[in-house]
């Protein structure tokens, strides 16, 4: 683990030496403590930068896989607003060690977190299928298929080291098992905390099954996972709302990521920037960059999550014009299916908890055999 802190500040002294340790401790307390997920690039950057520029009071700490880039972003976070306390914690959501390991760390390190930015994701090896947007060109639906992209794109899924389907364990399941680990930092009846998904318009029911919520037989593993983080919202809103944790969803439109940029290269979407802004006339949904993205995740933020419907996913929007806003839209599911889901990722949690342990007392046995 590395941890940063406002370079520029001092430090007090006790007969003991320097307190820092204490002292950073007391800051984590007051301040509002913001975890994201996926910060190092894209949105989850763009949100951290958005976040600071209206609070620099606040805690952040980004929870990353790649050390070298969040150090980097870290560094540039802290000269852009040195009041501010920004952290790092290295975990990989595709990874349930790296999960447990950055769960306990956070749990030596804070008392509460106020609000987890659940935005870390992938949408692996996009395909993009030339003749459903030949045909829907020429549709009535031509509109709607650009802002969600339907019928648009597959993609290639593989499995992880902990036997699970990459898209799903990355998108749902390893912030599920955090969200779990994390539950003592999170449930405070008293003063709710938030969790906040970066989901998609590209969700759609038709893509996810119950009886298969891995997605391991189909071919649009990114949208399936999208609706089931949909799903689990509801779900956690259901079981977790009289602890003082909330949950919400939002989508930052179709922006100019390391996402986007897997499904076409830079250039080509260079190419395409005069036919989209044209576009954005009729479809709201093109943000193009993180920053409009960000719309939606930042203003759920500043609102009392008690007061927000579980079942509304929040878009950000943007005009012709380039003016940001936010749009509502009821979710296409429903409570029952929801808690079917979330009890199953129960029984797999566990399932996964007792291989952990067998694993790891054959490990002990070993050692203590050598």
């Amino acid at each position: 683990m590395v941890t940063y802190a406002a370079r520029n500040r001092r430090t007090s002294e006790s007969s003991g030496g320097v307190c820092f340790t204490a002292w950073k401790s007391e800051c984590a307390k007051m301040r509002k403590v913001v975890l994201i997920t996926g910060a190092s690039s894209g949105i989850g950057l763009a949100l951290c930068k958005r976040l600071l520029a209206e609070d620099d009071e606040l805690h952040l700490c980004l929870a990353c896989r790649n050390m070298s880039k969040a150090e980097a972003v870290c560094a540039a976070l802290l000269a852009s607003h040195p009041t501010a306390e920004v952290t790092i914690v290295q975990v990989d959501v595709s990874n349930l060690q790296s999960v447990f390991q950055a769960s306990k760390e956070l749990k030596q390190r804070f008392q509460r977190l106020d609000c987890i930015y659940l935005n870390a994701g992938i949408m692996p090896n996009p395909q993009l299928n030339i003749k459903a947007l030949f045909f829907g060109l020429f549709s009535r639906k031509v509109i709607h298929m650009f802002s969600t992209a339907e019928g648009l794109l597959t993609q290639g899924d593989k499995i992880t080291a902990d036997g699970l389907q990459e898209v799903f364990e990355t998108n749902v399941f390893g912030h599920f098992i955090l969200i779990r680990e994390l539950e003592p930092l999170l449930c405070h009846s008293d003063n709710p905390s938030q969790l906040i998904w970066t989901s998609s318009r590209n969700a759609r029911k038709s893509n996810f099954s119950l009886e298969d919520f891995q997605h391991s037989k189909g071919k649009e593993p990114y949208s399936s996972s999208k609706y089931a983080t949909d799903l689990l919202s509801v779900a956690l809103n259901r079981n977790f709302n009289q602890q003082g944790l909330y949950s919400n969803v939002a989508c930052p439109g179709t922006a100019l990521t390391n996402l986007t940029y897997g499904i076409l290269p830079p250039f080509i979407w260079t190419l395409l920037m005069p036919a989209i802004l044209l576009l954005r006339f009729f479809a709201n949904a093109f943000t193009l960059t993180p920053y409009n993205g960000t719309e939606a995740l930042v203003w759920l933020f500043h609102q009392k999550p008690e007061s927000l419907n579980p079942l509304i996913k929040y878009l950000s929007a943007t005009t012709g014009f380039g003016r940001n806003y936010i749009m509502t839209q009821k979710m296409d599911l429903d409570e029952d299916t929801a808690e079917k889901f979330y009890q199953k990722l129960l029984e797999l949690e566990k399932h996964i908890r007792v291989t952990i342990q067998r694993t790891d007392n054959q490990a002990r046995l070993s050692g203590s055999c050598l």
